[in-house]
């Protein structure tokens, strides 16, 4: 007797019991979308690989490691999405949504990453996202925030998420922090775990992300990113958290937070719970311009 072909582990299957309550929260999320005026897009979930290699980065670990990758018939190196910014960008440009234009869009739909399954992580994930163009001011990282705010509180579980805060400054603020950041690596470099020491010359922000707590520790005394910042970024920042704390949505800064992707720049953020073990982040976004 042939052996019973099982889904892919990390892909689940939505039973009918549980497409109901997706429905449900689907519907939330397409209503809230509209109130604030924001388009859907509908992106491939196949993409060509070098879009993420040069969007997200190729020293990410999603690049290095985690991206269903494969060659077609015709010889095309593709990719299924491990996220949407990527696709999202790729699809205004190439259909001229964005030059000298102002564009508020979101789009929602399955991720992929080859990454060990766990409580809260799977390798098809479902994700909503938004992007927005043509808007420089913190103004719209405050109406952001406040979108996914606004969520929660839809969902009645504004009081279980922690939002959590930082800016990563201008590419030139980084690089000038970049080559302290290594010095400091290179001085604890016997310390450091297998990851840590990969990264201190491929990535060295990320180190910042450590889970060992070793490296924490290590990390005190390391120089801070803010100490580079100049009067343009500090004026960004303090902006936004004037107008967060207008709208009463409160926040820890956190300086260690970097995010796991290439393209951001000023202000990251992730809400956070204590709800889903190790993976505790529920949605977390940022700038890039």
């Amino acid at each position: 007797m042939a052996a019973m072909i099982q889904a892919i582990r990390g892909m689940n299957d939505l039973l009918p019991e549980d497409t109901s309550v997706w429905q449900q929260v689907e519907k939330v999320l397409r209503s809230t979308m509209n109130s604030y005026g924001y388009d859907e897009v509908r992106m491939p979930i196949v993409e060509k690989t070098n879009l993420f290699c040069r969007a997200i980065g190729e020293v990410t670990d999603v690049v290095e490691k985690e991206m269903y990758s494969f060659e077609d018939r015709s010889g095309d190196n593709l990719s299924l999405r491990p996220e949407g910014t990527a696709g999202c960008v790729r699809s205004c440009l190439e259909h001229s949504l964005i030059y000298n234009q102002e564009q508020r869009l979101w789009y929602m739909g399955p991720m992929f990453r080859h990454e060990r399954p766990q409580k809260g992580r799977y390798r098809q994930f479902h994700q909503m996202g938004v992007e927005v163009f043509g808007l420089n001011g913190p103004d719209i990282d405050a109406e952001i925030i406040s979108l996914t705010y606004s969520l929660w509180k839809k969902f009645g579980i504004e009081n279980d998420l922690e939002l959590q805060l930082n800016s990563l400054g201008s590419a030139e603020e980084r690089a000038a922090y970049r080559e302290e950041l290594v010095k400091f690596l290179e001085a604890h470099y016997d310390d450091l775990d297998e990851d840590c020491k990969r990264r201190t010359h491929t990535n060295p922000l990320r180190v910042l992300d450590t889970k060992d707590p070793k490296v924490i520790e290590i990390l005190k005394d390391a120089p801070k990113l803010s100490d580079f910042f100049g009067e343009e970024t500090k004026a960004h920042f303090d902006s936004l958290r004037k107008m967060l704390d207008g709208m009463g949505i409160k926040y820890v800064l956190n300086d260690r937070l970097v995010r796991g992707l290439d393209y951001y720049n000023l202000t990251v953020f992730e809400w956070v719970t204590t709800a889903l073990g190790a993976q505790g982040t529920v949605c977390g976004g940022g700038r890039y311009d």
